[in-house]
C-alpha cells in the first residue's frame, strides 16, 4: 500500500476548534486514552468531511482500522451538530446582523440508491437523494439548514414540516425564494405563467438577482465533498449537513477576522 501527503483547504483555527469539542467531551465522558489524541481525531474528520474520504483509506492513513475511523467520525459529526443553531436563534443573529431580507432555498443531498427506493427519489432533480432547506443571507452565507427529508418531498412540503414559513412571518421577515414555495404567505416568489407583461418580467429578473445568493449557500455545503454522495445511511444527512454548517460557519468567521 502507498501512502502520500495531501492538503486540507481549512483554517487552523477550525481545527483547533473541532480538537477542542472532542478533548471536552473525552473529558466528559471520562475517556482515559485511545489511539488518536484529540487534534488527529479531529483531522481525520475534516479529512472525511471536506474530501469524501472512505473509512478504509482514512483508517490506513491515520494508522487505525476502518471500524474505528468510522467511530471517530460519528462521534464527533454528532458533537458538531448538536452545536448548530435552531431557526429562531438563526433568524435572532440575521436580525442582528443587520439583513435586510433571507433567501430560502431547498437543496438535493444526492444518496446511493437503486430505482426501487421512491421515497428518495425526486422528480426535480431527476436523482435519489434527501431534502434540505437553507436559509441564506444576502451575502450568501448559510443562516441555517433544516434537518433531511426524503427526497421525494416538495421543497413545499418541507417547508411546512419545519415550520420556517411560520418562525419567518412571526419574525417579520422579508423572504425570498423559488417557484418551487408558490402559494406560502411568507415567502416572496417569481410570478408564474406564460406572456406575463413585461413589469412582472422585470420583477422576476430582480427576483432572480437577489435570490442568486441563495445558491452560492448551497455551493458552500456542496464544496465538503461528503455531500456529493453519501455512501452512508440517508438517514445520517441532516446530522451531516448540520456539522458541516457549524464547521463552515466557523471558516467564514475565522477568514473575517484574519
Amino acid at each position: 500500500m502507498l501512502f502520500y501527503r495531501a492538503a486540507l483547504p481549512l483554517s487552523r483555527q477550525t481545527l483547533d476548534y473541532v480538537a477542542g469539542v472532542i478533548r471536552r467531551h473525552r473529558g466528559a465522558i471520562g475517556s482515559v486514552w485511545r489511539r488518536l489524541n484529540p487534534g488527529r481525531q479531529a483531522l481525520l474528520v475534516l479529512a472525511y468531511l471536506r474530501k469524501g474520504e472512505t473509512f478504509g483509506d482514512l483508517g490506513a492513513g491515520f494508522g487505525v482500522s476502518t471500524t474505528t475511523a468510522w467511530r471517530y467520525v460519528e462521534e464527533t459529526v454528532e458533537l458538531l451538530a448538536g452545536r448548530a443553531v435552531g431557526l429562531r436563534k438563526a433568524l435572532r443573529q440575521a436580525r442582528t446582523d443587520g439583513h435586510a431580507y433571507l433567501i430560502l432555498d431547498g437543496t438535493l443531498i444526492a444518496i446511493d440508491r437503486v430505482a426501487a427506493d421512491r421515497p428518495f427519489y425526486s422528480g426535480k432533480h431527476r436523482h435519489h437523494g434527501m431534502n434540505v432547506q437553507v436559509i441564506a443571507t444576502p451575502d450568501g452565507d448559510i443562516a441555517w439548514v433544516s434537518g433531511a427529508l426524503p427526497g421525494s418531498v416538495h421543497d413545499l412540503k418541507a417547508a411546512w414540516i419545519w415550520r420556517i414559513c411560520h418562525e419567518l412571518e412571526a419574525a417579520g421577515w422579508i423572504t425570498l425564494a423559488d417557484k418551487g414555495y408558490q402559494g406560502a404567505t411568507a415567502l416572496l416568489t417569481p410570478y408564474k405563467g406564460k406572456n406575463k407583461p413585461e413589469s412582472q418580467k422585470a420583477a422576476n429578473r430582480a427576483h432572480a438577482r437577489l435570490r442568486g445568493c441563495g445558491e452560492r449557500a448551497n455551493a458552500q455545503l456542496k464544496s465538503w465533498r461528503v455531500l456529493r454522495k453519501l455512501r452512508c445511511c440517508p438517514d445520517k444527512a441532516g446530522q451531516l449537513v448540520k456539522a458541516i454548517h457549524v464547521l463552515q460557519d466557523r471558516e467564514i468567521r475565522t477568514a473575517r477576522q484574519g
